[in-house]
């Protein structure tokens, strides 16, 4: 992914024949447009793989770079303060999980990330998708993508949460809130979408962007800002039409790496309240519903994380009470131990 090998393959690229615009739901390898990731300059086969156990993130370094050229079209990477663009947005995933970003970082599609062409990396950026409202504040450290009117690619995740995975492309509002930290937290990034949820303004969550040390969305308010509005929370035992609940996969209980954290936000017999919750939540961490077996039938405890540190465990938790699930427990594993905290 690194533009620093841009030079020895660009020229390579340019007889490249692009995908179509279409993106089928099954793959993601079409991240930025090419047809398959061994012929994206910039991830595939070219790029590092992180052998590691759970992925870092933040890191890298800050990047603009020069202009490049990728299938005879230039781009113009530079510093746009004020950047405010609606185009079609794409995703990307399995392809390029763990392959290395533009700026070093290691992507990551679990996580609310995105690439786009000419954006400095990395960067804080607030995307609305137009067809449903949904929106979600995404760290943007990854190139592309380089085709039509395509103006960011976000993770698998980031496109769950704006609810668009399935159909493949949506069109969407991108505006720059402004640069990221380079050592950044996931808490940092749960505290960003929880004051976007909460009706946070573009100067507060400027405010809160590169401050890697906000927590909670009172913690780096722009001086003369107002207080953020309490927003009335939707009981997490509301009942959702059938129609409107999402499909799930669930997961299995993951063995989980030592010293991790899940935050069980709560456990429910009806499997429409899971869905309700894991609504609300899934913007501030990774989370999943489990199925269990219980002694009056089948339950379905929603889940943030694993996380692997306390202070990102700390943020998911305060996002839970935040979100009106006060019975919220934090869940911490030694390896195969896991205890209730």
């Amino acid at each position: 992914m690194r533009l620093a090998h841009l030079k020895i393959i660009v020229y390579s690229v340019a007889t490249l024949t692009l995908a179509g615009c279409a993106h089928h739901a099954s793959r993601s390898s079409f991240h930025h447009g090419f047809a398959s990731a061994s012929s994206d300059p910039f991830a595939g086969k070219g790029s590092p793989y992180y052998k590691g156990g759970t992925i870092p993130f933040g890191g890298g370094e800050y990047h603009v770079g020069n202009s490049y050229q990728v299938a005879g079209r230039w781009f113009n990477p530079r510093e746009q303060p004020g950047y405010d663009k609606t185009g079609t947005a794409s995703w990307y995933g399995e392809a390029f999980h763990r392959r290395r970003t533009s700026n070093g970082e290691w992507f990551d599609m679990n996580t609310l990330t995105a690439a786009h062409a000419t954006l400095p990396l990395p960067s804080y950026a607030l995307v609305t998708n137009l067809e449903n409202n949904r929106q979600v504040v995404v760290r943007v450290n990854d190139r592309g993508p380089f085709v039509g009117t395509r103006v960011m690619d976000l993770s698998k995740r980031a496109a769950d949460v704006l609810g668009y995975r399935m159909k493949g492309k949506a069109q969407v509002r991108v505006k720059l809130i402004g640069p990221a930290p380079i050592s950044d937290s996931m808490g940092h990034m749960l505290a960003m979408n929880q004051a976007m949820k909460q009706g946070a303004s573009m100067g507060q969550l400027m405010a809160m962007s590169n401050d890697v040390s906000a927590r909670a969305p009172a913690t780096a308010m722009a001086m003369n800002e107002p207080a953020l509005p309490r927003v009335k929370r939707v009981p997490a035992a509301a009942t959702v039409a059938t129609a409107e609940v999402q499909q799930v996969a669930f997961e299995p209980p993951a063995i989980l790496p030592k010293a991790s954290y899940i935050v069980r936000a709560g456990v429910f017999h009806d499997l429409n309240n899971a869905n309700s919750a894991y609504q609300q939540l899934q913007a501030f961490a990774p989370t999943r519903i489990v199925k269990a077996v219980g002694v009056n039938g089948p339950l379905y405890r929603v889940e943030m994380g694993p996380l692997e540190n306390k202070a990102d465990a700390d943020a998911a938790m305060t996002a839970a009470v935040g979100e009106g699930f006060e019975d919220a427990k934090m869940i911490i594993a030694e390896g195969l131990q896991i205890s209730m905290k």
